[in-house]
């Protein structure tokens, strides 16, 4: 209780901050290709639900851009994701903005990732635990299969997490995010560059 109360916040706070600093030069390269890429806004900022179910604002790097169809509708994200875009989601460099949300407390390094608000009403009991802590740049469900899992094992996997947080279970996550950056394994689902939305039927 120890680590997940007191200790897990203030690592977040103090390695956030550090590593902030330490990526400013890329931080400040990177908006500046994407400003130029997309011609705007290089950040994506959307509402996502945190721990109790509260709603705080993501940021990410842009990956996408706003094209429509005829209709008026957006294309299929295989379609809007441009090339840089795609080489900066191959190398996760799109969750590094994030390091804001980790030192405002909306979220921790590790974690279960935030989902949309619109999931909220879907989940069942046992899903919506793993809004019981705060959610994560990274996580047991990113290590094992990130967006290659479907809803059912994702969600079992963040409840895994829920009941067994440690230093341990944490550094191993670490640890192995590294290792799949590298590989650049789970990125897309098998039918999609992302996930499918969650209907709240599994």
């Amino acid at each position: 209780m120890f680590y997940q109360k007191i200790l897990k916040n203030l690592l977040d706070l103090v390695v956030s901050a550090v590593l902030l600093v330490m990526v400013l030069p890329l931080l400040a390269v990177l908006s500046i290709l994407l400003a130029f890429s997309f011609k705007g806004n290089p950040f994506f900022i959307q509402k996502r639900a945190g721990k109790e179910d509260e709603i705080f604002k993501i940021i990410k790097f842009r990956t996408m851009n706003n094209n429509k169809d005829g209709n008026g509708d957006l294309l299929p994200d295989s379609k809007r994701l441009t090339t840089l875009g795609s080489l900066v989601r191959k190398t996760s460099l799109d969750e590094i903005p994030q390091l804001l949300n980790v030192m405002k407390g909306d979220m921790s390094f590790v974690g279960p990732r935030p989902l949309l608000v619109e999931y909220l009403p879907l989940y069942n009991t046992e899903q919506r635990r793993r809004h019981s802590v705060r959610p994560g740049i990274t996580g047991w469900t990113a290590v094992n299969g990130r967006n290659g899992n479907d809803w059912v094992t994702k969600f079992k996997l963040d409840v895994y997490y829920v009941e067994n947080i440690s230093i341990v279970l944490d550094l191993k996550i670490v640890w192995m995010t590294i290792v799949k950056v590298f590989m650049s394994e789970g990125i897309s689902s098998g039918t999609s560059v992302t996930m499918e939305k969650f209907t709240g039927m599994e």
